[in-house]
């Protein structure tokens, strides 16, 4: 069996998080220690006890999510011996995941991923004042509706196709009116439901530009290594295995299009058959199955799926 390493984006985060990794793990409670570290803040307490407010802060919300993954990483390692290199093809990382699958595959250690992700975050909340964007999901619809819809609702505005998910998963992203817009359109061209998204800034589309200037500047100060595994890139759908490559697409992704359901496709078509999501949550596994029913998906997060997986390897 030929497997992929893939790892959640925003959205998967909820209070809880990681507990009983730290519980059940010396592993990965000391994941959870150097991140605190690293970014000088509590960030453990407020995954495992809340209050809900603060964890979805951006800012929070994205080292959270790597910290997860990470500390998933380092149990199968020191419980199951597990090497990356040796059990999968690729890594791939849905948005802010792009950080978790390059830091698991060596590219940087989780400290500098970490402050990055922070800084990341920080700079996407910024990058437009509360209440200019939005983004929405529209549901039924594929890559081809998303990109004429966008284009169309756009008006001289900011709207951009965001997110390709998966077959009937696709967002746009940009100014307010513009993304209502496109919900008017969606609905008019047989969308099954088109919505706002409970997010806090419009991601991935232009308006991010800011913030993309931003991670430019972080990521020239940092020390990439090349990945021991390539990474299927979110802005190409094909794989990477320089650092010079992955730290400019790393800057593209703050504003471009998240290209899931093509990449998925890449790894299929290069002899991928199971895809592990890495870390917390089962958005990924359930999106593979969406865009190849054909395409193996497990979620490996919890202390039960960890140990499950453990002995099948």
């Amino acid at each position: 069996m030929t497997r992929a390493f893939v790892f959640p984006g925003q959205g998967s985060q909820t209070v809880g998080m990681g507990k009983d990794l730290a519980e059940n793990f010396p592993a990965a409670k000391a994941v959870f220690e150097e991140v605190d570290a690293a970014l000088g803040q509590n960030l453990s307490k407020i995954m495992f006890e809340g209050p809900n407010e603060d964890l979805v802060l951006t800012e929070n919300t994205q080292p959270a999510l790597l910290a997860c993954s990470i500390a998933v990483l380092r149990v199968l390692q020191s419980e199951g011996g597990f090497d990356l290199a040796a059990a999968g093809r690729f890594v791939a990382g849905h948005s802010l995941g792009e950080y978790s699958a390059l830091c698991a595959a060596q590219a940087f250690p989780l400290a500098v991923a970490a402050r990055l992700v922070k800084t990341r975050g920080k700079a996407m909340q910024e990058a437009v004042p509360v209440g200019q964007g939005a983004m929405a999901a529209l549901l039924g619809l594929e890559a081809a509706d998303a990109e004429a819809i966008a284009a169309e609702a756009s008006q001289g505005e900011v709207c951009n196709f965001a997110n390709d998910n998966a077959s009937g998963q696709v967002v746009v992203s940009g100014a307010v009116a513009a993304v209502e817009r496109a919900i008017d359109l969606a609905k008019q061209r047989g969308a099954k439901r088109a919505v706002l998204l409970p997010v806090s800034a419009p991601f991935h589309c232009a308006m991010m530009q800011p913030a993309a200037d931003v991670m430019a500047a972080a990521l020239a100060e940092t020390d990439i290594q090349d990945p021991v595994l390539p990474l299927v890139a979110n802005i190409t759908a094909s794989q990477v295995t320089q650092a010079a490559q992955a730290r400019e697409l790393l800057i593209q992704q703050v504003c471009g299009r998240v290209r899931w359901r093509e990449s998925v496709l890449y790894m299929k078509a290069q002899g991928v058959s199971e895809l592990i999501e890495i870390g917390h949550g089962k958005v990924l596994a359930g999106m593979a199955r969406r865009i190849d029913p054909d395409m193996g998906a497990r979620a490996v997060g919890s202390a039960d799926s960890i140990d499950e997986f453990i002995k099948s390897l």
